[in-house]
């Protein structure tokens, strides 16, 4: 199977912030920022593996700045990691008012994506080729998260199997 570079399959999204999109004060929902974060994912994903596609996880979700009604959103999605079936994605979303131009940096997600075959199951993917020092200096980072990820995950799966081990530990009086 052949490798795959960051350029391959990197997107840009765009989209206009429309009245349906927020609420009230005219600030956008944060699930539509959410949904435009996934979908930009999903595409870089699907784009890599060559393959269907699902999202496993996404790690922390800040919103820095409100997004308003009429704000383009710019969505720039690429990828930072790949596995046997699974990959990172980073994402970075953008708000600009297009009448004055301004534009700032107003969320930022990682995002898992597992590649799945014809019976939905997961299935190997094309290793990924990185050519430039932000490349790796991203990778390392994506697997510096993905350890995280994976010691929480067992911590998770441990606390199922006996929940006694996840009991807040109590202050003696």
């Amino acid at each position: 199977m052949d490798g795959k570079t960051v350029n391959n399959s990197s997107v840009i999204l765009r989209h206009i912030v429309q009245p349906q999109d927020a609420n009230l004060a005219g600030i956008t929902h944060g699930g539509v920022v959410m949904k435009n974060i996934d979908d930009a994912a999903g595409v870089v994903a699907v784009k890599h593996s060559g393959s269907a596609v699902v999202t496993a996880s996404i790690d922390r979700m800040d919103f820095h700045h409100p997004v308003y009604i009429g704000n383009l959103l710019t969505i720039k999605a690429s990828i930072n990691m790949v596995g046997r079936t699974s990959m990172e994605i980073g994402v970075r979303v953008e708000a600009e008012d297009i009448v004055t131009g301004n534009s700032r940096h107003t969320a930022s997600a990682y995002l898992t994506f597992v590649a799945l075959n014809q019976n939905n199951k997961p299935t190997r993917i094309p290793p990924l080729i990185l050519t430039t020092e932000e490349e790796k200096r991203r990778n390392r980072e994506a697997g510096n998260r993905r350890k995280v990820r994976l010691a929480e995950k067992s911590k998770e799966k441990k606390c199922r199997q006996d929940p006694n081990d996840c009991q807040p530990s109590k202050a003696k009086a």
